[in-house]
């Protein structure tokens, strides 16, 4: 006989509280981090200071400095990470991510045409998310038959994703042809973008608003995605709102997509590599899914941003480009244990 699960409760909370501990841990060491390190010891009292809001000293002055790079890191790995985890129910289909659709390859159009003209960043953020907006409408006008009825096809591949990888090439052309284009002062800016960098990301608190709204519909929607990954052919006869569910799902993730992409640039495989990480560590069930992955991704986020600009430091690296190279092993080796 198979030993009957715990209840949901006894195993959410441990998971979650030991990702709590993890995601505090991940910004201690942010803080700490850099070209000039703050001692453990001295940490605390830095803290304090900067909770007071009168940094006096030099390591409450780094830490603080340093605390809005790494606050914007998590929330920017949290909104992809969760936009993974709705992708993946939408179109039950475990290699999908938040950039399958191409929302992110409307943002960059809309970021680097900005670059391109030599606008403020505030403009650049505006005609990022834009950009992105545009893309989502698009998809969903050219797909909304599909969306309505909520069939997907065999192997998860439906017009929504099809729809989706036309309008990613047509923008990476776009992009392609503005880089071909861009003066030699500009291109470095574009390129950082286009990767994923922290860097000049100010500690905003839309993003902040974005992701716990979106937490809070995918709780109330867990047991709707796991029907829909599990049996999407009898959904509808087990009391979900296919075509309701779906249509959620697909603009909460894009409007969490553009929310990031306009925060961080074009960081990927944090969408892709977390939930399945989850998945694998926790089991399928979305109610624990769901807050694992975004903690999960806020931390890999500030770990790998924290890497970014101590490695070779005072030089910083694009953050994109560490997620890459951490994340495409990882998927390699969950690719081979779910083959296995």
């Amino acid at each position: 006989m198979h030993p009957v699960p715990p209840p949901l409760r006894q195993r959410a909370i441990p998971i979650i509280v030991t990702l709590l501990c993890v995601a505090a841990a991940s910004l201690l060491v942010a803080g700490m981090s850099g070209s000039i390190a703050v001692a453990p010891a001295e940490l605390p009292d830095a803290v304090a200071q900067v909770l007071r809001g009168r940094p006096e000293s030099l390591a409450a002055s780094l830490v603080e400095l340093r605390a809005g790079r790494a606050l914007m890191a998590f929330v920017t790995g949290g909104a992809l990470a969760l936009a993974g985890v709705m992708m993946q129910a939408l179109l039950r289909n475990p290699l999908a991510d938040p950039y399958v659709l191409g929302i992110s390859a409307g943002a960059s159009v809309g970021a680097l045409f900005a670059l391109l003209m030599m606008c403020a960043a505030a403009t650049v953020d505006g005609a990022a998310m834009a950009g992105a907006v545009t893309i989502a409408l698009l998809l969903y006008l050219l797909a909304r038959r599909d969306m309505r009825s909520g069939v997907a096809v065999e192997g998860g591949t439906s017009m929504l994703l099809l729809t989706g990888t036309i309008m990613q090439s047509a923008s990476m052309a776009l992009v392609t042809l503005m880089l071909s284009i861009a003066p030699e002062g500009r291109l470095r800016s574009m390129v950082f973008w286009m990767i994923g960098d922290l860097a000049g990301a100010p500690l905003r608190i839309l993003p902040w608003i974005v992701l716990a709204a979106a937490l809070v519909y995918a709780l109330r929607n867990a047991r709707a995605m796991n029907m829909l990954a599990l049996h999407a052919e009898a959904a509808a006869t087990l009391g979900v709102r296919v075509g309701a569910v779906r249509k959620g799902l697909f603009f909460v993730s894009a409007v969490l997509t553009a929310s990031a992409v306009t925060s961080a640039g074009a960081i990927g495989f944090v969408g892709l590599i977390v939930p399945h990480a989850c998945r694998f560590a926790f089991g399928p069930d979305h109610r624990v899914l769901i807050p694992a992955a975004v903690l999960g991704g806020g931390s890999l986020l500030v770990l790998c941003d924290t890497v970014a600009r101590t490695v070779v430091a005072p030089t910083q690296l694009p953050v994109g480009a560490i997620t890459a190279l951490i994340g495409a092993p990882v998927f390699l080796y969950q690719l081979h244990r779910m083959h296995k």
